[in-house]
């Protein structure tokens, strides 16, 4: 059975007491003392409440773009994948070099972070396009505060950039509006905010927010069918039969965020993709993509998962995660909030033995779990992902939750549509 809709957590005073005239004064004095006490409370929480907030909330954010080319090192087409070792690298040079010409600058403690988010192409080089995000208390100074960390770099490109040759006279310098800013610092693929492990779907544990930022709510008419993976900022993987009682876009909804009660956006679905050879109730070819109205824009919560490519691998018992909201036991209540499941990649000969599956797991698709059950996504948890990290704590799209006997049953674990598998399929559709 399919595993999703519609398919399938105070001193006494004593002195004078024989003399009203002074006791009365005394009391007068007291209160005085009191009153005074009171006010100089009163002032210096208002101080500490004013020192905390401009520490805290009084600094404004600044962003900038800035480009500039490399004559020392040649384009590789590998930088244009942000979860390549080659493009991880180059990144890593120049974070390093912005970090270090601000570390050391007067601008020291307003820098925050950067990050290059896009590599292109000129003459056989690469011209570096960097996001740079500052937070200052300077509102009405933003042109004096554009102009320093202008200079700055400026100063620092025409110098020693260590072991990268920039050409000084490409430097380009302007500011970003800060969603757009926001949006392109958060573009990686497989990275999180939140870094805990996972536990159950089955049997529940919540998940943290911005721990699992890919994951996406699919609704028809505003309820909660399936899960989904976002790929792109415009595109969502899920699985097939989460749409074999309605296809049409318009009936569809996609929700981002920790609850389903309150997501942090909804965007709209322009189209909706089915593979061609998807034949219900077979599971073979379980694989459906969505294209949204309009963009996404990632956020700290909101990011995509890295897809892998054909020839990468998930051995078998190595650590994978399933999320989603579906229900905490075969048939039981759906939670508001996301449940994560920590499981591990069973082989497909095992998983195909007489006493699992009797071979009925297909080359397309991909075993998790345990064989003594206890973990395993359930109803409503159909389409989402299963997502593994590699050694560098990035995390890529392993599996979608496509079907299994019940949920977390002896020798039943969950079985999932194999990404790489339809890895040439997805880009076909989507150019990803």
């Amino acid at each position: 059975m399919a595993k999703g809709q519609p398919l399938r957590r105070e001193q006494a005073w004593t002195m004078l007491q024989n003399r009203p005239e002074s006791n009365t004064k005394m009391k007068l004095t007291r209160c005085g003392k009191i009153t005074l006490g009171i006010l100089m409370m009163v002032i210096a929480a208002v101080i500490i409440g004013l020192i905390v907030y401009f520490v805290t909330y009084g600094k404004t954010p600044f962003y900038y773009h800035i480009n500039f080319k490399v004559n020392n090192i040649d384009y590789d087409s590998k930088f244009e994948k942000p979860y390549s070792q080659e493009y991880m690298d180059l990144n890593k040079k120049i974070v390093s070099l912005i970090n270090e010409t601000f570390h050391e600058s007067k601008l020291r403690r307003q820098y925050v972070k950067s990050h290059v988010v896009q590599v292109s192409r000129a003459k056989g080089k690469v011209i570096i396009h960097a996001v740079l995000k500052f937070k200052s208390c300077y509102i009405n100074g933003a042109a004096k505060f554009w102009d320093s960390v202008e200079t700055i770099l400026h100063q620092k490109l025409k110098g020693k950039t260590g072991s990268l040759c920039i050409e000084s006279s490409s430097f380009k310098f302007s500011d970003i509006a800060m969603p757009t800013a926001e949006n392109l610092l958060h573009t990686c693929c497989g990275r999180r905010t939140i870094t805990s492990s996972g536990n159950k779907i089955a049997g529940g544990m919540d998940a943290e927010e911005g721990e699992w930022p890919w994951q996406a709510s699919l609704q028809q008419n505003n309820v909660h069918r399936c899960g989904a993976t976002l790929i792109s900022n415009s595109w969502l993987v899920t699985a097939a039969h989460c749409f074999i009682k309605a296809r049409d876009p318009k009936e569809w909804n996609v929700s981002f965020g920790l609850l389903l009660s309150h997501p942090h956006t909804q965007q709209s679905v322009k189209d909706i993709i089915i593979h061609e050879n998807y034949h219900y109730p077979t599971h073979d070819n379980d694989i459906a993509l969505v294209h949204l109205s309009s963009p996404v824009l990632y956020t700290s919560n909101i990011r995509r998962a890295c897809l892998p490519e054909t020839t990468y691998s998930f051995p078998p018992n190595s650590d994978v995660v399933v999320t989603g909201w579906g229900t905490l036991q075969s048939d039981g209540a759906s939670p508001n909030i996301l449940q994560k499941g920590l499981v591990k990649i069973i082989d497909n000969k095992t998983c195909n033995s007489k006493a699992v599956y009797g071979g009925a797991v297909t080359p397309g698709m991909l075993c998790a779990g345990f064989l003594e059950g206890s973990v395993d996504a359930c109803q409503g948890d159909s389409g989402g992902p299963l997502v593994g990290a590699d050694y560098k704590g990035t995390w890529f799209l392993a599996g979608i939750v496509s079907w299994g006997d019940e949920c977390a049953l002896p020798n039943k674990p969950g079985v999932y549509t194999r990404v790489t598998y339809y890895r040439d399929w997805i880009m076909s559709k989507t150019g990803l």
